[in-house]
């Protein structure tokens, strides 16, 4: 008789309660003082009792009440965590059995279970069970490696639910190609799912990463992933970050920047990102494929504005804090411009190829003169004539400085 007791108990209790304790102290007091032929018979059951299940999944379960205390399936109904069900997702078994069914299953929302109840027709608690309900594979993970001294990979939990289901999670590496599998070992790096390698990590060989995941569910493992330690560093920001005017160009700010200072001594090629933006924006431009070259200028800027911009070095290093420049302020006219006439533009574009070449002449002498330098200060010589005469730039000018550049590349082919 004190197994059935116990048994009622069990039944009849929502996931982290108590049943109500006059109802216990009745049972206690007519299982001690009954006579030993005396039985006792719960009162209802719900099956299944506390199952593990797959989010997206389905249920059905049954609330089975003993006709010898007066009720009828008819005069049930289900709660879920305190919310009660729709009569469309019961169905009447028989007289004394009445089932639920639940579809789409979502993670659960307390740690306890959620509380899945059967009720008799005034409300009270008949029977109850715990839903534990979650996904078994890990999901997302990703590695950092800190300045190529050591490992760190993070990953999620499969979906929501399985934060609150005991789970073992073991992440495990290996070389691709050869190379015995290891378990990481130190999880008390601070944040959850994540484990950090400290130290022996070879350099230029992929490794393959997993984690593997065991719960009331069963065991899965998440996608394996494949990385070089050089390609996921993050390292501390570029040194000495430099912005400065290109000369008297209004539209250019070169970057220049120094290596990481625990990369100086190591053999690593740096790849940088440049990114950039207006003082009164948020919106950042970025610069990538710069290589390991630790200087870049940035063209096409707006005369007389406040640039921020910041260098890192891989995808995934730190950037410093920004460095402020300006560009040089123009006093072109900037509006009233028109196309120009055909023959206007045939006319302007002699004059300014005339232009341009009695100026290079001045100033080189042969092809041995001529470099970018010197087209950086055919644009400065431009520009200052516009200021001067107060023109706009047309497109016989535009054609002008791409007849110097051809000139200057026809110079330098025909020394090779």
């Amino acid at each position: 008789m004190g197994l059935a007791l116990e048994r009622r108990s069990r039944a009849s209790s929502p996931c982290g309660s108590n049943t109500s304790t006059t109802t216990n102290l009745t049972l206690l007091f007519l299982t001690l003082s009954a006579p030993a032929v005396l039985s006792f018979t719960p009162m209802a059951m719900v099956y299944p009792q506390d199952p593990a299940l797959l989010i997206g999944s389905s249920l059905t379960a049954t609330c089975s009440v003993s006709a010898d205390h007066g009720l009828h399936a008819g005069s049930l109904y289900w709660t879920l965590n305190g919310k009660r069900l729709h009569s469309s997702t019961y169905s009447i078994l028989s007289p004394t059995v009445l089932s639920v069914t639940l579809t789409n299953l979502s993670g659960s929302r307390q740690r306890s279970g959620d509380n899945l109840v059967c009720h008799g027709g005034g409300g009270h608690v008949l029977a109850g069970s715990c839903l534990y309900v979650g996904s078994k594979s890990p999901s997302n993970l990703t590695c950092w490696s800190r300045n190529t001294k050591d490992l760190t990979c993070r990953w999620a939990p499969g979906g929501q639910g399985e934060t609150f289901i005991k789970t073992k999670y073991t992440l495990k590496y290996k070389l691709r190609w050869y190379g015995q599998e290891k378990e990481c070992e130190d999880y008390s790096a601070g944040q959850p799912y994540t484990c950090y390698i400290p130290r022996d990590l070879a350099l230029f060989t992929p490794y393959e990463i997993w984690v593997e995941a065991s719960n009331q569910l069963g065991s899965a493992t998440s996608d394996v992933i494949s990385l070089d330690i050089l390609d996921v560093v993050t390292t501390d920001p570029p040194a000495d970050v430099h912005v400065s005017r290109v000369g008297d160009l209004e539209d250019q700010l070169t970057v220049r920047w120094g290596t990481p200072p625990a990369l100086k001594d190591f053999l690593f090629q740096a790849k940088y990102q440049i990114r950039y933006r207006l003082e009164d924006s948020s919106d950042w431009k970025v610069v990538d494929d710069m290589g390991n070259q630790t200087s870049c200028r940035l063209a096409g800027l707006r005369p007389g504005t406040v640039y921020f911009v910041q260098v890192r070095c891989n995808p995934r290093g730190n950037s410093g804090h920004p460095t402020a420049a300006s560009t040089p302020h123009s006093e072109r006219l900037l509006a009233g411009s028109c196309d120009s006439k055909a023959g206007q533009q045939n006319s302007t574009l002699r004059r300014d190829l005339k232009q341009f070449f009695g100026w290079v002449r001045k100033r080189a002498y042969g092809c041995s003169g001529m470099s970018i330098k010197l087209y950086d200060q055919w644009r400065v010589w431009l520009q200052k004539s516009h200021k001067t005469r107060n023109q706009v730039r047309t497109r016989g000018q535009n054609h002008a400085i791409c007849w110097g550049i051809g000139l200057f590349i026809a110079c330098k082919l025909w020394q090779v």
